[in-house]
């Protein structure tokens, strides 16, 4: 009985052993998890670690945008244009436009400028007629009133009747001198203003020749900035532009991206927005290549905070990243993840 009984006490003993040694095993275990959550809290604090994604574009881009050419030139057909791609250099030829328009309007204008210039010397040399003309009626009508004026002043002493009658011949005589001057006067006044017309027609048939033909060398668009070309889509085939299509005023028809400076467009949510700042460093990783890092830093924050897309209730703002460094590896288009790091 008694060994019994001591194996039973034996057997609690080691059961309390086991107790307190799992009981100790527990502490230990809940103290080092509190201790990497406390230096997890201390390595990251919530709220220090911001990553988004985001796309790269090139700082300096050039989009070419169809101009007007003038009122007769609202659109222009395209006879040339580099492939979607290739690189360019700076004043090299990427897009050419149909000229037959152009020149078809400065030859009809040149044919109407010839036509005006007829026109003119022909009313100069009518205006010389008729000023001949009309100073010619203006000596008779002279000579006619001086005469009577003097078969006038030499009736004084005949009978009433026939004083009477020259007084009327001399006041019809100054009649139509009178209407000879005033008809002078309305004639010259009526040149001047038709000359001026003719004149005005015939300097805007020159202004407008001069401008088609000042039009001719920028139908050859030319980049002024080096990069890769890229062609913008047609907005009716929901193709790229080709050879053959027309393009309207307001167009996009390319664009051409200096690869040499990158940014990243990117948002962020609207709880973290006013934890950046500019100048703010970011770290940047390729989704192609995430073993390679690039520094960066905040450039741009926007001002208005908006939906993230359609079918999602997340409000974010508008964020740009400069990279500061230069890579060939970075392309426009290009996801790529944001790290912002807090101070």
């Amino acid at each position: 009985m008694a060994t019994k009984k001591q194996n039973d006490m034996r057997t609690k003993d080691h059961l309390s052993v086991l107790i307190l040694i799992v009981g100790m095993v527990f502490f230990l275990h809940a103290c080092g998890s509190r201790q990497e959550e406390k230096e997890a809290d201390v390595k990251d604090p919530a709220g220090t670690k911001i990553v988004e994604t985001g796309e790269l574009a090139a700082i300096n881009s050039r989009a070419f945008v169809m101009t007007r050419y003038g009122r007769y030139w609202s659109r222009m057909k395209i006879i040339g244009i580099l492939e979607h791609g290739a690189v360019v250099q700076a004043g090299d030829s990427i897009i050419q436009f149909d000229p037959a328009e152009v020149k078809k309007y400065i030859s009809d204008r040149e044919s109407q400028l010839e036509t005006q210039q007829a026109v003119l010397e022909k009313y100069y040399v009518d205006r010389q007629n008729r000023v001949q003309e009309l100073e010619s009626r203006y000596k008779n009508e002279q000579t006619a009133y001086d005469l009577k004026k003097i078969e006038l002043e030499s009736s004084q002493f005949e009978n009433p009747r026939t004083i009477r009658i020259k007084e009327l011949e001399f006041e019809q005589a100054t009649i139509s001198l009178n209407k000879i001057k005033r008809l002078i006067e309305v004639s010259k006044a009526l040149e001047v203003t038709t000359m001026r017309i003719e004149q005005i027609r015939l300097q805007q048939l020159k202004n407008e020749i001069e401008h088609a033909y000042k039009i001719l060398p920028s139908l050859t668009i030319r980049t002024p900035i080096s990069g890769v070309f890229q062609i913008a889509e047609n907005r009716r085939t929901r193709e790229l532009m080709k050879i053959g299509d027309e393009v309207y005023q307001g167009n996009n028809m390319a664009n051409v991206p200096d690869l040499t400076w990158m940014k990243v467009i990117t948002t962020v949510n609207e709880t973290d927005y006013f934890k950046l700042r500019l100048g703010q460093k970011v770290i940047i990783r390729l989704d192609a290549m995430p073993q390679y890092t690039f520094e960066g830093e905040v450039s741009y924050l926007g001002k208005l905070c908006r939906l993230k897309d359609q079918n999602s209730r997340t409000k974010v703002f508008d964020v740009e990243v400069n990279v500061l460094e230069s890579d060939t590896r970075l392309k426009p288009g290009m996801t790529v993840s944001c790290e912002f790091i807090q101070d």
